[in-house]
């Protein structure tokens, strides 16, 4: 059934991405003037293109993506572009090349997508965030070294946190970050789940409210059900789940019914390679960046696409890397472990971490005084019926969980 099925969903998926390749075509021409595109493109094949990752974007840059004549140092300088990086989480930091408020345009186009923050961003055409996201997740626009506070305004945008480790945060650095947030009086807060998580629960045992915020943003990595619970708990607004990365721009928004939708107009979305679930890698190409159009670009993650009205929906599985295997040898996302802790009071974070052996074990950090017993018994039996697993899985509550380099999470990794 599962290869039949599997079958049926590469039909389904081929039928939806053919139907739009009609709408690639007055891209072409430009496209084919990029140097790095120039030789693939010749033949005005776009489906024959390979699919390409950050060594590609990498290899000569800028001179793969500007025409002769033109210099990188003399546009940054002209202010008429701006150069970033990617944070590095899956391979080596990226550069990136976009006009001058691209990256704030096609935010503004894809939080339209869900009516709560296009009522907000309309009511409130000069909206103020608070972002609290690692320090080195972006070269340009996070702030460490423990700057001042008019050094971390960016716009209409407060940072708030500069420490990579939300863990190791003293008491007086979270009522700074409290006290900041509370005095820009946001409309909405910009968090990584994990970062974003572990200040709630400081403003929980503080009684703090912010009646300004409308909404949360969660983006930068994966948002558990687990750092939902507590986000929506302490705060009580929406929790909004934004996907997309620094080279792509954003790519899938949440609408109300938890589903996440494409932009279309900004987006070509191609699911590759889809194993017996329906499940494969996020392959996509931008229409709107005309410095660094990046045509079939793999952005590392595991998707699911969902048929449905207004060019259906997706799933986001997680990093193709930190994907975990049954003993059938089957794959398992990250997805699909963190359906396991639905409904799983008392947990703040977790990582599953795989042996090269099978076996498994999970640690946890507590949400306030922990999961009751029975949740754990019922999470553990969950578990090992996803992973098949041949043994018990090792459980152990600690109190921090170490980010990688970039200072993101993993909430499942292979040891």
């Amino acid at each position: 059934m599962g290869h039949l099925y599997g079958k049926m969903f590469a039909s389904s998926q081929l039928v939806h991405e053919a139907a739009q390749y009609a709408r690639l075509e007055p891209f072409l021409a430009r496209w084919g003037s990029v140097p790095l595109y120039r030789d693939a493109l010749r033949g005005g094949d776009f489906s024959q293109l390979p699919i390409m990752g950050k060594r590609e974007l990498r290899e000569d840059f800028p001179a793969n993506f500007l025409p002769p004549g033109q210099n990188l140092e003399a546009l940054v300088d002209s202010r008429a572009v701006e150069l970033e990086h990617s944070s590095g989480t899956s391979e080596d930091r990226t550069a990136v090349l976009f006009g001058r408020g691209w990256w704030d345009e096609q935010e503004a186009r894809i939080l339209q997508l869900h009516p709560l923050a296009r009522h907000v961003l309309t009511e409130y055409p000069e909206a103020r965030r608070v972002t609290i996201v690692p320090p080195v997740c972006n070269g340009l626009v996070c702030f460490s070294n423990f700057n001042a506070r008019a050094e971390r305004i960016a716009g209409r945008t407060l940072f708030v946190n500069q420490a990579r480790i939300p863990f190791l945060l003293s008491e007086a650095e979270l009522a700074r970050m409290a006290a900041e947030t509370a005095d820009w009086a946001p409309q909405f807060l910009d968090l990584d789940p994990v970062q974003g998580a572990w200040f709630a629960l400081y403003c929980e045992r503080q009684g703090l409210r912010f009646p300004s915020i409308q909404f949360i943003l969660c983006s930068y990595e994966f948002v558990s059900v687990v750092h939902r619970r507590i986000l929506e708990r302490v705060f009580g607004v929406p929790v909004l789940n934004l996907y997309g990365s620094t080279e792509t721009g954003h790519l899938l928004m949440e609408n109300q019914q938890g589903e996440m939708k494409p932009c279309p107009e900004a987006v070509f979305y191609e699911v590759c390679a889809p194993d017996e679930q329906g499940i494969g890698d996020m392959v996509v190409t931008t229409l709107t960046n005309e410095l660094m159009p990046l045509l079939r670009y793999r952005v590392g993650d595991l998707v699911e696409f969902c048929e449905g009205p207004d060019s259906g929906s997706y799933i986001v599985h997680g990093r193709a890397r930190d994907a975990l295997c049954r003993r059938d040898g089957r794959r398992v996302t990250t997805w699909q472990v963190d359906q396991c802790f639905a409904g799983i009071a008392g947990l703040m974070h977790y990582q599953l971490r795989q042996t090269p052996d099978g076996s498994l074990g999970l640690q946890w950090i507590a949400d306030a005084t922990g999961p009751a017993p029975v949740d754990l018994i019922r999470l553990r039996s969950r578990l090992e019926e996803l992973m098949e697993a041949g043994a018990p899985i090792a459980m152990e509550q600690v109190t921090m969980l170490p980010p990688t380099p970039s200072g993101k999470f993993r909430l499942t990794c292979r040891a």
